[in-house]
């Protein structure tokens, strides 16, 4: 039996990872995003604390890629 969990070596299923996506291209299109902003994606798109990071992290890698 795997020890992998559901979602592979991420630990993040499907559904949450859609719902990281999607927080992310709201924060990278944010000129004002709200503050504290981890309470914030929690509430909005229901992530946990760790899911509410990936999406600040990746919100990050898209602006980068828009420079």
């Amino acid at each position: 039996m795997s020890t992998i969990p559901v979602g592979g070596s991420t630990g993040h299923c499907h559904e949450s990872t859609a719902a990281i996506d999607e927080a992310a291209a709201w924060l990278a299109s944010e000129d004002h995003p709200p503050s504290p902003i981890i309470p914030a994606l929690r509430r909005r798109f229901g992530l946990s604390t760790v899911d509410a990071c990936a999406a600040i992290s990746e919100a990050a890698t898209r602006r980068r890629r828009c420079l």
